[in-house]
């Protein structure tokens, strides 16, 4: 009976202490991994506008298996050289935008549908600069920016564009292309 005792102790202490590492090796994979998403759209913080990152034959893009049917481009933000300003003209093809910090995450997203006379714009930028921002501000003449915070400093954008048919594949890519992101440096 003593024996039984040692055995089941010492199989939950390996059952709990795997589990322990498993969850451990799951949380810490974003953090270590060396290619990941931001690395790769790293070399976009200087332009400014969105660079192709899938379409289908593209020798010169990363995404595995792409969908024909979505044009996607992306471009990288660090919001400790001042806010970013991100906009596009809206068309014919469904336009989005997602905001993801450079640890992963989604933390705002955006369709063409929240468009003003045909153009999305978001200014994403940090806690402190929204506060100087809204300072700075005439209060008679209030921003009409639509500002979101960042919860870290860098991060990425990523544009899709739909396109429901072959033909409209190089409209939609040239949509993608054509959204800005464009740093607005600190006073």
């Amino acid at each position: 009976m003593r024996g039984w005792g040692r055995f089941l102790i010492a199989t939950l202490c390996g059952l709990v202490l795997a589990a322990g590492v498993h969850i451990a090796s799951i949380l810490a994979t974003p953090y270590l991994a060396e290619n990941d998403a931001f690395s790769k759209v790293q070399s976009t913080l200087t332009a400014d506008a969105a660079q192709i990152i899938s379409a289908p034959g593209g020798t010169d893009t990363w995404m595995p298996l792409p969908d024909p049917a979505v044009a996607v481009a992306a471009c990288a933000f660090d919001l400790r050289n001042g806010a970013i300003r991100v906009s596009a003209q809206t068309g014919p093809n469904l336009l989005s935008f997602s905001f993801h910090r450079k640890s992963g995450g989604v933390f705002f997203a955006v369709t063409d549908r929240a468009a003003v006379r045909g153009e999305l714009e978001i200014v994403a930028m940090t806690a402190r600069q929204l506060d100087e921002a809204r300072a700075a501000e005439d209060e008679n003449e209030p921003s009409r920016d639509v500002r979101i915070v960042a919860p870290e400093q860098q991060g990425f954008v990523i544009v899709r564009v739909a396109a429901p048919t072959a033909s409209q594949r190089p409209q939609a890519e040239e949509a993608a292309k054509a959204v800005s992101c464009i740093t607005e440096p600190t006073d």
